[in-house]
């Protein structure tokens, strides 16, 4: 009759296993996630609410321009690489109190723009 010690190290074993299958397991199937990627979803969302609130500021500030050119050349760009440069270039894209303009912003607004009617 097999005694309680040679239960011991099959035990760990199988305990081992299933540590390791249920971590794969919840990583892999069931979505968790460890905190520098919760960060990151977290720093992700907040940036595309943040340019989802300002891109409308952005186009007041491109229908606000004294520069009527700088729109007729939007207007007439058919790259959208370009159409963003331009919003950028133009300063519509630059939060306040910055000297360099949002990308992310200068595409938000950039498509914005486009889709409606810049007078």
């Amino acid at each position: 009759m097999p005694g309680p010690r040679e239960y011991i190290k099959p035990g760990l074993w199988g305990a081992f296993a299933g540590a390791v299958a249920m971590a794969i397991v919840g990583f892999w199937g069931l979505g968790w996630t460890t905190a520098a990627g919760a960060d990151r979803v977290a720093k992700d969302r907040t940036d595309a609410a943040v340019v989802a609130a300002l891109a409308p500021f952005c186009v007041v500030s491109a229908n606000r321009d004294t520069e009527t050119a700088k729109l007729a050349i939007f207007r007439a760009e058919e790259s959208s690489y370009k159409r963003t440069q331009l919003v950028a270039d133009a300063g519509w894209a630059s939060m306040a109190g910055t000297t360099s303009p949002n990308y992310a912003l200068a595409l938000a607004c950039s498509e914005m723009l486009k889709g409606a009617k810049v007078s």
